[in-house]
């Protein structure tokens, strides 16, 4: 009989009967839904806010939220991205709830909030479906701990529960790191900041901006044709000469057919 067959034999009808004992206990030692007050829903909050400044304010509204978040000045802040262009700019950092309503006044001090959307995604179910692997993982990690150590095991059942335990504790890290990653989006909120220019003359602003375009393609596309021609010159300097050599040829070539022409 293989190695793995003999494990089966002594792990699996001993796991089935601890994991079923703990799904029993899961399911009469606890009361039903119905009767108990609903848990509370673990959601992840994301906020997305518009604010429409002076061009010349936008850097100093964008270093000051990023100074902030860096030094924490509103509790726990991690800066995620930062976009600056010569009109828009944008900031994305996670912080704590608490500090989601004064960043957003500190960026949008003297300047005009045109929109804001807070959205939230529930994750209880997804949490609780990792701990319930984590729990199954736990307890089968423990039973292959207590069969290693029994007396009668072989070497060879030895070998392969090695092996089964290295997985299960690979699936147990990803789980954990799932579980982190988890409940921080829950402990904190994902907050973007989106400046832009407040002037109201936008229409002359992207003409400017395409005419900053037009100009910069027409220098790029004549210093590639300058490119191609300094190319070009070595080879139509060799086909001049053998163009009036060709033309000289051709010309006597005719010359004599007209002579001996009757």
């Amino acid at each position: 009989m293989s190695a793995w067959k003999k494990l089966a034999r002594i792990a699996l009808p001993a796991t089935l009967t601890l994991l079923a004992a703990c799904s029993q206990q899961h399911e009469y030692g606890s009361a039903p839904a119905s009767e108990t007050s609903a848990p509370a829903a673990m959601l992840a909050y994301e906020h997305s806010v518009d604010i429409e400044l002076p061009a010349e304010q936008i850097p100093q509204r964008l270093s000051a939220a990023r100074e902030a978040c860096a030094t924490a000045k509103f509790g726990e802040c991690h800066i995620l991205n930062i976009n600056q262009d010569q009109y828009r700019s944008g900031l994305t950092v996670r912080v704590l709830p608490a500090g989601v309503e004064p960043l957003i006044a500190l960026a949008g001090e003297a300047g005009n909030i045109t929109s804001r959307h807070t959205r939230a995604e529930d994750l209880s179910q997804a949490v609780t479906d990792n701990r319930q692997k984590q729990a199954q993982l736990a307890a089968y990690a423990k039973r292959m701990d207590e069969l290693s150590r029994r007396p009668d095991i072989t070497v060879a059942d030895l070998i392969t529960l090695a092996h089964e335990q290295a997985s299960v504790q690979q699936q147990r890290e990803t789980l954990l790191q799932e579980s982190t990653q988890q409940q921080r989006r829950i402990d904190t909120n994902l907050l973007t900041l989106n400046f832009s220019d407040a002037d109201s003359d936008s229409v002359w602003r992207d003409f400017s901006q395409s005419l900053g375009k037009l100009l910069e393609n027409l220098l790029e596309g004549t210093a590639n044709a300058l490119t191609v021609l300094a190319y070009s010159l070595p080879f139509l300097l060799l086909l001049f000469p053998l163009l009036l050599l060709w033309r000289f040829a051709w010309r006597r070539i005719v010359g004599r057919k007209t002579k001996t022409a009757p």
